[in-house]
């Protein structure tokens, strides 16, 4: 039977529910909702983004050696440059998503940024095999070319631009293909989050393994390649689920972007208004949702002004929608701020510690990094398969808990997080000074490795609600034409706590240390206090709990009308 074809129960009216309201399929038609969507075009979505995730790790996990190394750049210079692509990669995100929320779709944008991302990391393994003379160069800044460094930071930052084109579209893309409408698929949207969150650690742990031994070992070139030639098969995975994905029908209002645009020139155009004449205006407009944005009443002098009417209730209505999210994402900082030093001051930590198993072989203390996420695709399926059904009848929710609850608990966990870790350090400190070791650097603290792996877990645990709960959360809350722009608000938030990160210890460190002090984050970490640093952080972080507590309370949730 063809898609066009209407399904009838024996007489002439259609069944309603076989179609799905406001979604088409690639041609512009309305969709079978039997033939669409849901999971058989979400498992294409799902391995696309496992891909990326494994060409972007493979690359981003090891780039510092490559930095230091076959370019010759110092540690510091190579660290610099690390922290500037990272944040930059995290930030760009918000680029693409208007790009494919304002102009060219999801679908579209998805295609153009994988090419993009093949032709980068095409070029990157290109430039390893230009010669170098590292060698012969001792103490130089950069002992390449200057052809390979151009290339190679071209194709870098071109990486960073594909992957801000890709990441968020991709997630909305495949949230899509679920009508919340309809409640078996609504329970399955939920889910959705939770095994996507599952393929995005599972592509990075395979990636930092692999492709970090094959960098370290083997070749560069195929290192980077081996991500290229991934890339390549992710788009044609992506491509050959075209027939099934449900794509937002167009409609001829005003993008989402115009309105709300709209609304926020026409308030500041009439900020002048008196309050009395305001209040006048308010009563014969009678917005019916007043009363439940109250923070937001300047927004309201858009409803009218000395001219008519020039913005409706609606769309007013739509502009303090995303107003209400700035609490959230701004309470959210701190867990960002918390997370980023899984890879910092953690490793740090493992670095001085006993690394041995059994007489010879010692483990590089950034393995233990992986352990967020393994215990990320231990704990998903419990949570999805395990405890949401067991809390279901409880709360009555398809989801469990609510978005918000999720974020909520995902935050307490990183406070726990940041206690355990001040705890174990303060114990590893008493251990070095007990074995006369505060004054060696170098020396290696009688104290197993894996007293860190608590705080690895909690991390782990702490990203299966936090994040994954942040993804939902501002993908279900933005207007639909504008839900990449919401799932790139999420990664903004982990971007940003990178730079709140890198600030707060350049803070600390000048304010505890220097005149040849040694301040919490010193050198030698054995003379240093980065449990003290810890504290502070599980103070800031309680603040912004409390701050997120009293935002969430007060959060009315926008029932936008989903696909």
């Amino acid at each position: 039977m063809d898609d066009n074809d209407v399904i009838t129960t024996g007489v002439d009216t259609p069944l309603l529910n076989s179609f799905v309201n406001g979604a088409v399929d690639y041609k512009g038609r309305q969709v079978l909702r039997s033939k669409s969507g849901y999971w058989r075009s979400a498992y294409f979505i799902i391995s696309v983004e496992v891909a990326e995730r494994f060409a972007y790790y493979g690359v981003s996990s090891n780039l510092i050696t490559y930095l230091t190394g076959s370019l010759g750049l110092s540690t510091a210079t190579a660290a610099e440059n690390v922290n500037a692509w990272t944040g930059t990669a995290s930030l760009l995100p918000l680029v693409g998503a208007f790009i494919a929320d304002a102009f060219l779709g999801r679908y579209l944008t998805i295609i153009i940024a994988s090419l993009l991302y093949i032709l980068a990391l095409g070029l990157l393994a290109l430039s390893t095999l230009l010669p170098t003379n590292c060698e012969s160069v001792v103490g130089a800044s950069s002992c390449s070319p200057q052809l390979q460094v151009i290339l190679f930071f071209f194709s870098l930052y071109l990486v960073a631009f594909a992957q801000g084109g890709h990441k968020p579209c991709v997630q909305a893309f495949g949230a899509d293909q679920f009508d919340a409408n309809d409640p078996d698929e609504c329970r399955a949207k939920s889910s959705f989050f939770n095994w996507w969150y599952f393929g995005m650690c599972v592509g990075p742990t395979v990636g930092i393994f692999v492709l970090s031994y094959i960098q370290d070992n083997l070749s560069w070139a195929l290192g980077f390649g081996i991500p290229c030639i991934v890339m390549g098969f992710a788009l044609i995975v992506f491509l050959l689920g075209t027939r099934t994905y449900r794509f937002v029908e167009k409609t001829e209002e005003k993008s989402a972007f115009a309105r709300i645009g709209h609304v926020f020139a026409e308030a500041a155009r009439n900020r002048r208004i008196t309050h009395s004449v305001l209040s006048v205006e308010e009563q014969a407009c009678g917005s019916s949702h007043h009363h439940a944005s109250q923070q937001f009443r300047f927004l309201d002098k858009a409803l009218l002004s000395p001219d008519g009417s020039v913005c409706s209730s609606s769309e007013v209505e739509e502009a303090k929608s995303v107003l209400r999210l700035v609490p959230i994402w701004a309470s959210c900082l701190a867990y960002a701020t918390i997370f980023s030093q899984t890879s910092t001051l953690f490793t740090k930590q493992g670095a001085t510690m006993d690394r041995s198993i059994g007489s010879s072989f010692e483990i590089p203390a950034a393995t233990l990094q992986s352990f967020i996420g393994l215990s990320i695709i231990i704990l998903i399926p419990i949570y999805d398969v395990v405890l949401v059904p067991l809390i279901r009848p409880i709360t009555k929710k398809p989801s469990g808990i609510t978005m918000l609850q999720r974020i909520g608990t995902g935050i307490f966990l990183s406070i726990v997080l940041m206690v355990v870790a001040a705890l174990i350090e303060t114990k590893r400190l008493k251990t070095a000074h007990e074995h006369g070791l505060i004054d060696d650097p170098n020396a290696t603290v009688p104290m197993k490795i894996w007293w860190l792996l608590p705080q690895y877990l909690l991390a782990g645990a702490a990203e299966v609600f936090t994040v994954v709960g942040m993804q939902e959360f501002f993908y279900d809350q933005v207007p639909i034409e504008l839900r990449s722009i919401g799932l790139a608000l999420y990664l903004s938030v982990m971007g940003i706590g990178n730079f709140l990160s890198s600030f707060l210890i350049s803070i600390v460190e000048k304010t505890t240390g220097g005149n040849g002090k040694d301040g919490w984050i010193s050198d030698n970490v054995n003379r240093g206090h980065i449990d003290y640093f810890y504290y502070l952080l599980a103070g800031i972080s309680a603040g912004a709990f409390v701050i997120y507590i009293y935002a969430a309370k007060s959060y009315v949730y926008n029932r936008v009308k989903a696909l």
